[in-house]
């Protein structure tokens, strides 16, 4: 259905490919996964097949991409829809009409499908997305894993023959991840479908997969495989294979329930161990009733090598408070009214210095109203919110950015200049701190960017990291961050964490609105689930997501009743 012959692309301006060497088939009815680092030329491989690759993007195109049996080089986007549908990492790019109905019937209408089967296929999709609460919901209104389904709806209806999608579950909770996937996996064993996925996510995805195919580094030829065979060398892996790795398992699991089956053995050895490992984030929670606060409990769990001192080592230097307040953030009886819909209902919040709190919950719990409340980009509807003794909807945003900081779920949105160097300025400006002072984080975080660079020409990871940077120039004690881990590998994941980690030690609040539960069992103490704008649990890290079937990482459902989170803690007790 799909097939690459001896694939390269070279952007205009590039001095190598960024894929070369591509040479694989995709047949038909089968779910191919793309994996490797970030920055390897997955969504260049993804846009070759629907043909923005070269004719969007730009750039010289060489041997030869066919769908179908059309030529993609020679048949423009347009001339494939009726082929291929498309759904990349910004669902908001591809919507084209206001409220979700209207948008999942657009790409029927396009084609001249007759009306009473675009009325059928708009129910059964809104059924099979579980779409049907927001049929009429005008898509701004959306949370960020809601538009992604509805992104994901819209190339359903047309029942193309290929589905591309890239990252297709980075922004859905992870009930919602697996609906999606079940939908993919119906349509690809029982209509045919060909799907070609790029995905950072393994956990949720390499059961689903027929084929792998691993892009090892930028500019090598893929690797096509069994994902059992792709993932014994591959050089990124999730938590279930890392474990696999570890306990010496041969052939790797790809699923919990695998891992469960062989797990007796390390469950045995770990069972004298103690349940939460000295150096855990849940460990450091779970000490909270001994009369320890965050802020040394993150002290105390932290890394504290050199790695982990060279990042915020600048920030340090700059840091001149001489007390730390008891209370960074105060909500009390917090309702917010958005578009008619409630999106948060009397919450109570309170945030200490050196706390990292994950906020979970399903796509729309309102997540992000929170994080926009706390930063004033939303005023309550009732209720009170305070922020370093402000106010944050009645404080101007030069006075606001010394108390507190969003890194939003777009990092771009942050992003205006034309160059990093201007945004650095900029955000030394903004936050009155001497010049250099961004530029000299940026340096930290962002080894090798040079200042002529345009924030849109970096990876996602790369932006995420400057914005981070524009954040902390002004050192709020408050850093909000919207789904950090978007688009991110597990090795920027990994940066990521031991960034956050040492900002805690120096006294900062994170607060994380996540899907990732990964990522919230690596280093979150405290995790918040909300549920239609309420608080449904709030509690140490290890009591909060093992009791849950949903949030619960893979180590957890693999090694249960044990309270294990990751494979870092079981490595670190094993040793």
């Amino acid at each position: 259905m799909i097939r690459f012959e001896d694939v390269s692309v070279t952007y205009d301006g590039a001095a190598e490919p960024t894929v070369r060497g591509v040479d694989f088939a995709v047949p038909e009815g089968e779910l191919v996964l793309l994996v490797g680092p970030s920055g390897v030329g997955k969504s260049t491989i993804l846009g070759t097949v629907c043909g923005l690759v070269p004719h969007f993007t730009g750039g010289t195109l060489r041997g030869r991409v066919t769908v179908a049996g059309r030529d993609t080089r020679t048949h423009k986007p347009r001339e494939l829809a009726d082929v291929v549908g498309t759904v990349g990492q910004d669902p908001l790019a591809h919507f084209v009409t206001d409220t979700v109905e209207d948008e999942l019937a657009y790409g029927m209408e396009s084609l001249g499908l007759a009306p009473p089967v675009m009325r059928r296929r708009v129910e059964e999709t809104l059924d099979l997305l579980g779409l049907v609460p927001l049929r009429d919901r005008p898509l701004a209104t959306l949370s960020g894993g809601q538009q992604q389904r509805v992104a994901i709806g819209s190339v359903l209806t047309p029942h193309p023959r290929v589905l591309v999608l890239d990252e297709p579950t980075s922004a859905l909770d992870p009930a919602a991840a697996d609906e999606v996937l079940a939908v993919l996996q119906r349509l690809v064993h029982d209509l045919g479908t060909t799907v070609l996925m790029a995905e950072h996510r393994l956990e949720r995805v390499i059961q689903y997969a027929d084929q792998v195919a691993l892009l090892p580094a930028p500019g090598e030829p893929p690797l096509l495989g069994t994902p059992a065979d792709v993932m014994a060398v591959s050089p990124v892996y999730p938590p279930v294979v890392d474990l696999g790795r570890l306990a010496g398992w041969s052939p790797l699991p790809l699923t919990v329930r695998d891992a469960r089956r062989r797990a007796g053995d390390l469950r045995e050895r770990l069972a004298t161990r103690p349940t939460q490992p000295a150096g855990s984030r849940a460990a450091g929670a779970a000490r909270v009733g001994a009369g320890g606060t965050p802020q040394a409990r993150a002290s105390e769990s932290a890394p504290t090598g050199p790695p982990a001192q060279r990042h915020l080592l600048f920030l340090r230097k700059r840091d001149t408070a001489p007390e730390t307040p008891p209370h960074l953030a105060e909500v009390q009886n917090l309702t917010v009214r958005r578009a008619h819909i409630q999106a948060l209902t009397t919450l109570d919040l309170t945030i200490r210095p050196g706390e990292t709190i994950a906020l979970m919950g399903r796509n729309g719990a309102g997540k992000s109203t929170l994080l926009n409340t706390l930063v004033g980009l939303v005023a309550p509807s009732a209720g009170r919110v305070q922020v370093g003794g402000a106010q944050p909807h009645r404080t101007t945003p030069r006075d606001l950015v010394r108390h507190v900081g969003l890194v939003p779920q777009e990092p771009r949105d942050l992003l205006y200049a034309d160059t990093v160097e201007a945004e650095c300025r900029a955000a030394d400006s903004d936050a009155d701190a001497p010049p250099g002072t961004c530029r000299t984080l940026v340096a930290e975080l962002l080894p090798g960017v040079t200042d002529d660079t345009h924030p849109r020409d970096l990876s996602e990871g790369q932006r995420l990291a400057l914005a981070l940077a524009v954040v902390l120039t002004a050192r709020p004690p408050l850093l909000l961050l919207d789904e950090p881990t978007r688009g991110l590998d597990y090795a920027a994941k990994t940066r990521l964490v031991a960034l956050l980690r040492d900002l805690a030690t120096t006294g900062h609040a994170i607060v994380l609105a996540t899907h990732d539960v990964e990522l919230a069992a690596e280093l979150a103490h405290r995790v918040i689930l909300l549920a239609e704008g309420e608080v449904i649990a709030d509690g140490p890290t290890a009591d909060v997501i093992t009791s849950s079937p949903s949030f619960a990482p893979q180590v957890s459902k693999i090694l249960a009743p044990q309270r294990w989170l990751t494979v870092n803690q079981v490595r670190e007790a094993l040793s």
